[in-house]
């Protein structure tokens, strides 16, 4: 049994944290939210009264925060984690954010004497209820060795994709590939549609051919075809627009650090940026075929 703090008990978090409680493991959790806290306080963990009481006297903090500025603000200063842990201390932080954020804190908390990994996961709400997410890694051997046995609860697949930041350099990549096949995909089932294309024939004849791709078999963006699809829910989100967008203008920051070209991802993060201004952002990512179709 492990003593872990957790901070971020959201949508996602929530969930990776009862994993945890389920496990054996003893959490210490804060969140802004005292409704979220209570609810794992039920499950078997304590409560925390600030952040960085959750980091003291554990040996692993797993943190799961909406973006790069709040990952710096929690971590950074006098009354960040960093400062409040005990030396030794292993950070799991499975937020999304930028790439130097994370190479920038990472940094910090290896000067300190702590270990730290940037570890995103890919998976939905679903993945992380049932404990299948995907962990992206990056970080040092050491640290990736002692933390593995403590993701391994949270996620299925569990890859060390390298030095500090990779594992967000992997996620942006990872996530900028599904926004643009999504699409792809939306625009296919719009085109086949208009000229008199049954749906179901359609994915029936792409699916088994060069059109095949994980938005075409596992989230089909029209109902029918996957019965697990949030197509078939109404588009009910498991990955909302609005989170997908995010990733994507993150891919898009990254290239421009890394002075790549990226022209199809971006306009993927136009075309999701015209759903958020739509007011459709809370709909799930493969909604998108309804800005496509004309219907929003």
């Amino acid at each position: 049994m492990a003593k872990i703090g957790f901070i971020g008990l959201g949508n996602m978090g929530g969930p990776m944290a009862r994993n945890l409680v389920k496990a054996g493991h003893a959490l210490k959790v804060f969140d802004l939210s005292a409704q979220a806290v209570a609810g794992l306080v039920e499950a078997g963990a304590e409560k925390a009264a600030t952040a960085a009481d959750a980091a003291k006297g554990v040996e692993f903090v797993v943190t799961m925060l909406p973006a790069g500025e709040h990952v710096r603000s929690v971590y950074l200063g006098e009354g960040g984690l960093i400062a409040a842990a005990d030396k030794g201390t292993v950070f799991i932080d499975s937020s999304t954010i930028d790439v130097p954020s994370a190479r920038d804190v990472i940094a910090a908390a290896e000067r300190a004497g702590m270990s730290m990994l940037d570890a995103p996961v890919s998976g939905g709400v679903g993945g992380a209820e049932a404990g299948t997410l995907t962990f992206m890694v990056g970080g040092k051997e050491e640290a990736f060795a002692r933390a593995k046995p403590i993701i391994e609860k949270m996620g299925k697949n569990i890859f060390h994709a390298g030095a500090a930041g990779n594992g967000q350099v992997a996620k942006v990549c990872n996530n900028m590939i599904l926004g643009i096949s999504m699409i792809a995909v939306s625009e296919a089932f719009a085109l086949g549609e208009k000229l008199g294309l049954d749906a179901q024939k359609l994915f029936d004849i792409s699916s088994t051919a060069s059109g095949q791709c994980w938005s075409m078999t596992s989230y089909c963006p029209v109902p029918g075809p996957v019965p697990t699809s949030p197509a078939n829910r109404d588009y009910k989100p498991g990955f909302t627009a609005g989170m997908m967008l995010k990733d994507l203008r993150l891919a898009q920051d990254a290239s421009k650090t890394a002075r790549v070209p990226t022209p199809l991802g971006a306009q993927a993060a136009q075309i999701y940026a015209l759903m958020e201004a739509s007011g459709h952002d809370a709909i799930d990512f493969s909604g998108v075929i309804k800005l496509i179709k004309g219907q929003i």
